[in-house]
């Protein structure tokens, strides 16, 4: 069984805030300030360029991306980190068309996270050879899965919503007609339970600086399954997925495998961050997050149905219909989550009308739940939003 309370000493939490909101930007681990310490003073400093070698930081992407990939399911030597989670959406989808030369369709769906999307966009319009990006409502997906399309691009679990989809369920689907499928896992990694082996996904991808606690702006990571990872062609044939990159070819010549598809330098404070990170999920079971994660939202659903009626819960109330996130439906719910904020429960708003709240049990439990729907009813009840400071909007919100 996963010791909570030892998971939580192992972040830097502020007194007197209730954090709900690992779901955007997970909080500090501890160790991870001691460890980039080490690193900047001890490697960079004393070690200089001689690091890469040293350090080992040119195999950080690898050692990491295993680490991950054993969080969703993913076969040993299948996955690896760097880069943005944009430019793994655009390797994985760009890769999986060529790999479906004679279809047209990349379908995915309205809850999709934007930026996923504008990626397609941009891919499809850049291709020039009549591309089509069918976009559907979450629940029309399955039904759209026909043999026109090439690839089914879906982000597991809402970013809006909570709403998760069945993975196995949609991946066997696109399989049976001939389909790829490309996996966001940007609210599911850490979050719950994945098995992209199991399931038979073909690509997958996703980011660290949300429930694997990696940091601002922490690198992402790419899955591609066996089957495809000797043959797959990288759309960014970056120097690092070069077979020899110190050879300095004026040709691309590919990497083995999964190493393909990497494409810049290494961040490698960022690395060192996330590494620490990691190390937590050394204490934690993932079958016991997501028990725990699924109490904890029920318990703070049940507490807005029964006190906050002007709120409105969008998230499903099927725990196996959801990820580990509760969004509310409020009118003035950009207003409302700054007051929320300024008293000490820090969630976040996304455009038009949603609050999100994020539970992560590794650092939140029964007490905080508890303590936060006591501000929000206070907030709700009290019209505490209905100030002018609390309805400027920030560059992020």
């Amino acid at each position: 069984m996963t010791d909570f309370a030892a998971t939580k000493a192992m972040f830097d939490l502020p007194d007197g805030v209730i954090y709900l909101d690992g779901n955007s930007l997970g909080p500090l681990p501890r160790a991870a300030r001691r460890r980039v310490d080490e690193m900047i003073a001890r490697e960079w400093g004393e070690m200089l360029i001689t690091g890469w070698n040293k350090a080992g930081w040119m195999a950080m992407p690898m050692r990491l991306g295993e680490r991950i990939g054993r969080l969703i399911g993913a076969e040993p030597g299948h996955t690896v980190l760097g880069d943005t989670l944009s430019i793994k959406v655009y390797q994985a989808l760009a890769s999986a068309l060529e790999m479906v030369p004679g279809r047209r369709v990349v379908l995915s769906d309205s809850g999709n996270f934007p930026t996923d999307l504008y990626m397609a966009q941009g891919l499809l319009e850049s291709l020039g050879r009549g591309h089509e990006l069918r976009v559907v409502a979450p629940g029309d997906v399955a039904a759209s899965i026909t043999e026109e399309v090439a690839v089914v691009m879906l982000t597991e679990v809402d970013y809006a919503t909570g709403r998760k989809h069945d993975m196995a369920a949609l991946t066997a689907r696109a399989r049976a007609v001939g389909a790829l499928t490309v996996w966001d896992l940007a609210h599911s990694a850490g979050a719950l339970p994945v098995d992209v082996s199991g399931a038979g996904a073909d690509f997958a991808v996703g980011c660290t600086y949300k429930y694997l606690n990696g940091g601002p702006g922490a690198p992402a990571f790419i899955y591609v399954a066996p089957r495809h990872a000797d043959r797959v062609r990288p759309a960014l044939s970056g120097w690092l997925g070069h077979e020899a990159p110190f050879a300095f070819d004026p040709d691309y010549r590919p990497g083995a495998g999964i190493e393909r598809m990497r494409v810049g330098t290494p961040p490698v404070l960022q690395m060192t961050a996330l590494a620490a990170a990691l190390d937590v999920w050394d204490m934690a079971d993932m079958a016991d997050v997501r028990a725990k994660s699924a109490e904890l939202t029920e318990m703070f659903m049940a507490g807005v149905a029964a006190d906050c009626r002007d709120l409105h819960i969008v998230t499903p109330r099927r725990p196996e219909a959801r990820g580990s996130q509760v969004s509310l439906r409020f009118e003035h719910g950009y207003a409302a989550m700054q007051a929320l904020i300024a008293h000490g429960v820090i969630g976040d708003f996304r455009a038009p009308d949603i609050m999100r709240f994020g539970f992560t049990p590794l650092y939140i439990g029964e007490s905080e739940v508890q303590g936060a729907l006591t501000i929000l009813r206070e907030v709700i009840a009290g019209r505490l939003w209905d100030r002018p400071e609390f309805k400027v909007r920030s560059a992020v919100t």
